[in-house]
């Protein structure tokens, strides 16, 4: 065979995978599609996974299946759809936690970057201060929480969706710039963690608005101060950090979706226009604004940049704070 014809060769059969691959994209999905949600049910994730797994589902005309996975700070439910065949049949709706996870976590079996693809950011939510009803009389703003953290050493605690967690992590960056002892308490969910902070058993936490949200309106916990640089629409009377005294303080949690690192790319192109289009849908920025979060849907590039500069600044907080956990 002379060079023509092995050059003609290879032509032809990477046409033939091409278009294989064009047609198992167009095919896209013929069976349900499990969306892998690394922490409990009634958790952020939860807020903004099941309508777009509801809409994807009408959209695309396959069920496609929210399976709730917790554990480790939504490492265990993250390492487990790493292990998932990249068809396309199973794609994985996480946090900023998984930021954080990659250098807080000593044995990550996992890595985010390494085996998962960015689709795109789902939503950006601001986190709350947020305390229950029981120190209404003695903390009433941020400068009594700072003061009364002073004055009482570790008498506070904070409750977190798992160890390793955003809400952990901001936690810590609040300990460090106001010089407070607050004890960490850390559940296997927001959904848990918030259970107990409604009934009093701790006292309070640096939460997501999508989990707080309602639980404000109905007056069962009491909002201390918001994180983001803006106040939020849905408690504009409440100052920010930043507003309320400690400056440089700045916390914003996010939702996302991946793919596993192999999928045929115009599957995950796919997903992306799609989901794209979900987030476009009037109904869904109602619930989106419903928990003052803001729509994602940037490129799957561009999300990959966001990942990597919050792994970056993650690092950092967790180092200063000392945080490192052996799994």
């Amino acid at each position: 065979m002379n060079l023509v014809t092995r050059l003609a060769s290879v032509g032809l059969a990477l046409a033939a995978l091409a278009s294989s691959s064009i047609s198992h994209a167009q095919s896209w999905p013929n069976r349900p599609v499990r969306m892998i949600n690394p922490f409990p049910a009634g958790g952020g994730v939860d807020t903004f996974a099941r309508p777009l797994a509801v809409k994807l589902s009408l959209a695309l005309g396959q069920q496609f299946v929210v399976e709730n996975q917790g554990g480790a700070g939504g490492t265990v439910g993250a390492a487990n759809a790493s292990r998932a065949a990249p068809d396309g049949y199973t794609i994985f709706a996480g946090a900023i936690h998984h930021a954080i996870a990659e250098s807080v976590y000593t044995k990550l079996p996992y890595g985010i970057e390494r085996e998962f693809v960015p689709v795109t950011v789902l939503a950006y939510v601001p986190n709350v201060v947020v305390m229950h009803p029981k120190y209404a009389n003695s903390i009433r703003n941020l400068k009594d929480l700072i003061d009364y953290a002073r004055a009482n050493p570790g008498k506070l605690n904070f409750g977190s969706a798992g160890s390793g967690t955003s809400h952990q992590l901001a936690g810590e960056l609040f300990k460090t710039m106001t010089g407070t002892q607050l004890t960490h308490i850390p559940y296997k969910g927001a959904g848990p963690m918030m259970q107990d902070l409604i009934a009093g058993q701790i006292d309070m936490a640096f939460d997501g608005m999508g989990t707080s949200a309602n639980q404000i309106k109905a007056g069962k916990l009491r909002p201390i101060a918001v994180t983001t640089q803006a106040r939020s629409a849905l408690i504009p009377e409440i100052p920010t950090m930043q507003e309320a005294g400690l400056a440089g303080y700045e916390v914003t949690t996010w939702y996302a979706l991946w793919a596993l690192k192999g999928t045929p790319q115009e599957i995950v192109n796919r997903l992306y226009r799609e989901t794209v289009k979900v987030l476009q849908q009037p109904d869904i920025r109602e619930i989106w604004a419903s928990q003052s979060a803001e729509a994602g849907g940037q490129p799957p590039e561009q999300f990959a940049q966001f990942l990597r500069a919050e792994i970056v600044k993650w690092a950092k907080v967790a180092k200063d704070a000392g945080v490192k956990i052996d799994n």
